[in-house]
């Protein structure tokens, strides 16, 4: 049966997902200030880390804990303070709430209870580093973290490695090292970016290869987001429907249609000016 929330015409209590800054307190938004005043109780992932932020903006509203090692036990007296009619914020420590944080089990349960979701946009990571990449950003596939054991870590990225997506990950700066080598053996030698230290005094974006990247990755730190080109269509021959598509995928990213057809041409290996008079239906 169709679960319909219709979030601004209904006074159903509602948990909110409150996204939070990754870094920088500049970029909390007038919107989550104000649900995070109304709200009867913040559900936090680190209360500690939340109090500073709710002091930072004299929010005075009661926080409570939610996280993985308490999530069942959590979940359950969120449903009761929904069902006693209290409005709830999710927060988690930094950025969107569920992002490679609790929440996920929370937000089932609570739309299978009847009460309202509704998102407070804010900062994102993942979106951050992908729009500031100078890799295409569609389509892209949000992965997270890699396992750090190497075993399920190299199954993870064979599994990843044909797909036809821009891929992006976060990474902790003590497995860095290991995890882009990874990438470098099963990916081969891809472009990258490597975002840290997002919205914060020590931002940096190293575009590159992975090879190039690994050679300066161990003079870094701080939270990681790293954007992997996808993989390069197979060089065989197909349908110009599907070139003509290729070549629109490129334009889509940033590319003049000339050094589309160029880069399409030379992919395939055929020619640039023959693919030139088909796209443009000049034969």
């Amino acid at each position: 049966m169709i679960n319909r929330q219709k979030s601004f015409h209904n006074t159903a209590p509602t948990l909110y997902l409150v996204a939070t800054p990754i870094g920088n307190l500049k970029e909390m938004t007038p919107r989550a200030i104000e649900i995070l005043n109304e709200v009867d109780i913040i559900a936090a992932e680190d209360t500690r880390n939340t109090m500073k932020l709710l002091q930072a903006f004299d929010i005075t509203t009661r926080c409570i804990s939610h996280h993985l090692h308490n999530e069942n036990e959590s979940i359950h007296g969120i449903i009761k303070l929904l069902e006693e009619g209290k409005d709830i914020a999710l927060v988690s420590d930094a950025g969107y709430p569920l992002i490679s944080d609790p929440g996920e089990k929370l937000v089932n349960y609570v739309i299978e209870a009847g009460f309202n979701v509704v998102p407070v946009s804010g900062s994102s990571a993942v979106l951050n580093a992908l729009v500031a990449s100078g890799i295409c950003t569609q389509p892209f596939l949000f992965y997270g973290f890699l396992d750090s054991g190497e075993g399920k870590r190299t199954k993870a990225l064979i599994e990843l490695k044909d797909l036809p997506y821009t891929i992006i990950f976060y990474e902790a700066p003590h497995r860095i090292e290991k995890m882009l080598k990874s990438c470098l053996e099963i990916l081969g030698n891809r472009q990258i970016c490597l975002a840290r230290e997002l919205t914060k005094k020590y931002e940096e974006f190293l575009r590159g290869t992975i090879s190039e990247v690994l050679e300066v990755v161990d003079e870094i730190k701080g939270e990681m987001v790293v954007v992997v080109e996808a993989t390069e269509k197979e060089k065989d021959i197909i349908p110009l429907s599907v070139l003509r598509e290729k070549i629109d995928q490129y334009v889509d990213c940033g590319l003049s249609s000339k050094d589309a057809i160029k880069k399409v041409a030379k992919e395939q290996g055929i020619s640039r000016n023959d693919l030139y008079r088909d796209y443009h239906g000049l034969n």
